[in-house]
């Protein structure tokens, strides 16, 4: 895309290419020529009321002057154009390089936030090496734990298992044992109450026997001792 300047300047030298000149004729300009033509109120009057005196060569001086003029003006206008555009391009510059200042400043800002960052996440990483480091460590300190209580919990499971054997034995045997006096203690019993049986009737038999010894001595002794009393006699005899 074209600049101003440059679409400015194309229009120009459209403008003044229909009137314009070979370089060469330009160029063979005499400075008196031009100096009297500068000097002169206006340049198309002179033209005009010297046209028909005048030969082709000087025709074409005259008209190579007049372009030349132009092209003066013309040279001008685009040197206050590129001023102009100059002093805007310093302005744009200054501003640019403001804004550069600025973003150097805030890309100083955001490369401080990001060395802290990285350092707070070195630290970080480092408590989370140590942290992970401690957890190892005590990892294999409770699994170390964990294993001499799991040998100590079968070793006293092994143990309860053999007391609750050994309970479940004596239990049984005392049970035996509790069996064999209850079997005792019935046939003692069944023996006591023989033996009970047998007394009484031993018993019964005695005081049979001695109520018939006490009535043969009774009447053995009644002849001899009549005034002795019944109950004396009894007494004397004895009852067992």
């Amino acid at each position: 895309m074209a600049a101003p300047f440059f679409k400015k300047r194309d229009a120009v030298d459209k403008t003044l290419r229909p009137g314009m000149v070979p370089k060469m004729q330009v160029e063979e300009a005499p400075p008196e020529v031009l100096d009297s033509y500068e000097k002169s109120e206006s340049p198309a009057g002179l033209i005009s009321t010297g046209k028909a005196q005048l030969d082709k060569k000087s025709l074409d001086l005259i008209f190579a002057v007049e372009q030349m003029i132009q092209a003066r003006a013309h040279t001008e206008t685009n040197n206050h154009e590129l001023q102009d555009r100059l002093t805007h391009s310093s302005g744009h510059v200054e501003r640019l390089n403001k804004d550069l200042k600025n973003l150097n400043k805030v890309i100083e800002d955001r490369e401080k936030n990001i060395m802290e960052l990285e350092q707070k996440l070195v630290e970080r990483n480092l408590k989370v090496d140590q942290v992970l480091e401690d957890y190892r460590e005590l990892h294999a300190s409770l699994s170390g734990e964990m294993d001499e209580l799991k040998s100590t919990i079968d070793l006293e499971q092994q143990k309860y298992a053999n007391l609750v054997q050994k309970h479940n034995e004596a239990h049984a045997e005392k049970l035996k044992k509790m069996n064999e006096l209850e079997e005792k203690i019935g046939r003692l019993e069944t023996e006591n109450s023989h033996l009970r049986q047998k007394y009484e009737t031993v018993r019964q038999e005695k005081a049979y026997l001695s109520s018939m010894i006490s009535d043969f001595t009774n009447r053995m002794t009644v002849p001899f001792g009549g005034n002795m009393p019944a109950a004396e006699r009894n007494e004397g005899n004895g009852d067992t």
